[in-house]
Parts: structure tokens; C-alpha cells; sequence
């Protein structure tokens, strides 16, 4: 690491930054949950952690070592180790839900996160309300904490299962029209606009992501919906720090949502420059970003 970062011919900042990110947190905090919880007595790991912190941030800034660990640490642009554990034991609790009704752990939760799951001997739900608050450990955080979550998960969900995707129901329903970047393509596009509104029943989508290449500013969406010649909705927000593709995905998702309640919709024409992320659109598999699920019969 000390030959990686020489002044003189050695890793910049950021990629020496990225390089612990990546490459050392991950193998710190290998296993934090067996000894990172409410109650948990910590203090230890947690020092050891903090040391590791500062020489990472010494190092990604090649400050003196007299420096202060606060200023470091915003410098090098890294989340203290407290608030890091924090934010990944939170991601934890809400993975659980996640997991299928029979999966093992669930054995371990409460009555509320067993589902088909057979309790274990040692299991919360079995356990008496004294003994609940005498025990401290992640199973207890996660049963106390999950019900903050608000969102819902189907881990095998009848749209996800082979042979019932939106695709291989309604294949015939849902249409891709490729742009061949060679080819000027705008009179078939004007006569395409000019057939969609002539259909009182169709309704025209116009999508656009946007991200900043400014690590200061979050990712914009818009969507514009019309119906003929008249606009019937205009709508523009923020998508977080998230990749194009997402913030395009997210555009196509806004856009189909506004355009489903539109009265008399039968059809939906959506204008993206993202093929890609149109696909995922209507694809129920696995993927970062945002799901869009058309239920619509002539999308």
C-alpha cells in the first residue's frame, strides 16, 4: 500500500481511496454482525476499526500525521466507522426480508419473520417476554427493528417465475423499436406520432434521465405525457445518486405510471434514447434500480 501511494509516481487520491473502499472495508467488516448489535460490547473492534480509518485517511491524503482524525477523514471523504456499522447493520435488519418463506434463518426470528419456517429450539419466537429482554444479539435487533421498514418483498414472486414474465404472457403486446444510429429516422418518426395521435385511445410518453458528471449534485428524471395534440402531465424530480441507466429506468417507470391513469388508455407509446433500460422495464429479474411492472392489456 505504502508503494502504491508514492507521491511521486504512485495512485492518486481518489483511486487510493477507491482501493480501500473496495478492496479493505469489505474484509474489515467481514462478519461485523456476529459482535456489532444492541447491547453488543464492542469497544474493542471499535478502536481497532478507528485506527485502521485514520492510517487509510493518512494515507489517501498524505497528510502529517499530527493531522486531526475529524478533518482527515472529511478530507479523504470517509463516513466514520460508527455511523458506516450503523448504516450497514440497518441494510441487514431489512434483508431479511427479502429471504423465502422457508429459508433457515427465519427459524431464528420472532413470530412475526417465521412464516413457514419451523422454529428452532433456541428460536425468539419461543422465547418468554423476560428472557427477550435479557438476550442481546443480531437475531433480537433484527425482530425489534424490521417493522420500521415500510416496503414489501416477494422473493419469489409470481411475475418472476419462468413462463409467467410480462414477456411471455403479452409478447405480442409489447413492441421495441431499435434507432439505427446510421439512419436519419424522423419522417417515420413524425408519421409515427401522427398515427399514435390520431388514436383516441393511445397515449404518447416522453422520457429523459439525466446525471451530472458533479458527484455534488443527484440525477433528474422527466416524463411528459400527451394525449393527441393536447399535454396532459409534466414531471420532473430527483433520482438520487444513482447511474443513467437507473435514472432512465426510473423515467420510463414515472412515465408508464402517469400514463396508466389516464382515462380511456389502451395503448402506450414511451420515447426513451435508453434501450436498454426499457428492456429492464419490463424485466422481472434480479437488477439494481427500479422494477416496472405493466399491467395495462395494450402496453
Amino acid at each position: 500500500m505504502r508503494m502504491l501511494g508514492n507521491s511521486t509516481r504512485g495512485l492518486s487520491p481518489k483511486q487510493r481511496r477507491l482501493l480501500y473502499r473496495s478492496c479493505v472495508v469489505p474484509i474489515a467488516t467481514y462478519g461485523y454482525r456476529l459482535w456489532y448489535f444492541d447491547g453488543a460490547r464492542n469497544k474493542g473492534a471499535m478502536n481497532q476499526l478507528k485506527r485502521m480509518q485514520r492510517k487509510a485517511a493518512l494515507w489517501i491524503t498524505g497528510a502529517f500525521r499530527t493531522s486531526p482524525t475529524g478533518g482527515l477523514k472529511a478530507l479523504a471523504g470517509l463516513i466514520p466507522v460508527h455511523l458506516m456499522l450503523k448504516k450497514l447493520a440497518t441494510r441487514a435488519v431489512y434483508r431479511v426480508t427479502t429471504l423465502s418463506d422457508t429459508h433457515p434463518l427465519r427459524s431464528m426470528m420472532g413470530e412475526g419473520l417465521l412464516k413457514r419456517a419451523a422454529p428452532h429450539a433456541r428460536s425468539a419466537a419461543l422465547m418468554t417476554p423476560a428472557m427477550r429482554g435479557k438476550v442481546k444479539s443480531t437475531v433480537m435487533e433484527v425482530d425489534e427493528r424490521v417493522h420500521t421498514l415500510t416496503e414489501s418483498f416477494e422473493p419469489f414472486a409470481p411475475e418472476a417465475r419462468p413462463g409467467d414474465w410480462l414477456l411471455d404472457h403479452y409478447a405480442d403486446r409489447l413492441h421495441f423499436d431499435k434507432r439505427d444510429p446510421t439512419q436519419d429516422r424522423r419522417l417515420y418518426l413524425d408519421e409515427l406520432i401522427a398515427r399514435a395521435r390520431a388514436d383516441p385511445l393511445t397515449v404518447l410518453a416522453a422520457t429523459d434521465g439525466s446525471v451530472p458528471q458533479s458527484n455534488q449534485y443527484q440525477a433528474a428524471l422527466a416524463a411528459i405525457i400527451y394525449k393527441g395534440h393536447r399535454e396532459l402531465e409534466r414531471t420532473r424530480y430527483v433520482s438520487g445518486r444513482v447511474t443513467a441507466p437507473d435514472a432512465e429506468l426510473n423515467a420510463i417507470s414515472c412515465a408508464v405510471r402517469l400514463a396508466v391513469k389516464q382515462a380511456n388508455c389502451q395503448h402506450i407509446m414511451v420515447f426513451t434514447d435508453s434501450m436498454g433500460s426499457a428492456h429492464r422495464a419490463v424485466d422481472p429479474g434480479v437488477h439494481s434500480g427500479f422494477n416496472t411492472y405493466a399491467t395495462q392489456p395494450g402496453y
